[in-house]
């Protein structure tokens, strides 16, 4: 199964690399940015699967950010936890309005902010507990390695299945090469 990426953007350091460490470890692959003008560039090229945002970044604030993400399309869904020192009620509230699907104050508790984490990721793939995908007229279905197109079967070798697969559970993103044989091909 291909690992959950995880973007976070956050501009002290030594949180940054606490939380690599602590999402790497539970299996996630991690990317961490220091600051919301990057981050903003890196998810134009690549949205991951769940973004953890501090509200307080260089360039671009995390809020704005936040805001920016909700009104793209392929961004429109992506799960955000905003991690932030920023903890009145007012900017809880505002975190949450401006489109975080959750919001932790820091300090925070490691196992609390990882339960999050999987809480997210869960709602954000029900697809993964079942065994059919659908994207527009699209389903594959994964017990019986059968693809149809508008109620007709399509018939697929097995790589071609697991291409298609992978390309379905991360509907709207672009892929390079590479990428596609390290999670398809496993090279």
């Amino acid at each position: 199964m291909i690992a959950p990426r995880i973007m976070v953007v956050e501009d002290e350091e030594p949180l940054g690399v606490l939380l690599r460490y602590n999402l790497e470890s539970e299996g996630y692959q991690v990317e961490v940015v220091t600051r919301g003008d990057e981050a903003e560039i890196r998810l134009q090229e690549n949205v991951p699967d769940l973004l953890v945002l501090d509200w307080m970044v260089p360039a671009v604030s995390g809020i704005e950010l936040c805001r920016r993400l909700r009104v793209r399309p392929e961004t429109e869904r992506l799960p955000i936890i905003m991690l932030t020192a920023r903890g009145e009620e007012s900017d809880r509230v505002r975190g949450l309005s401006t489109g975080a699907d959750d919001y932790l104050v820091k300090p925070f508790s490691t196992p609390e902010f990882m339960a999050r984490v999987k809480a997210l990721l869960r709602r954000a793939k029900p697809e993964v507990l079942s065994s059919v995908l659908k994207v527009g007229d699209i389903m594959l279905d994964r017990e019986s390695h059968r693809v149809y197109r508008k109620k007709s079967e399509i018939r697929l070798g097995p790589t071609e299945f697991r291409l298609l697969e992978f390309m379905m559970r991360h509907p709207g993103r672009v892929f390079s090469r590479s990428q596609l044989l390290d999670n398809v091909w496993g090279e």
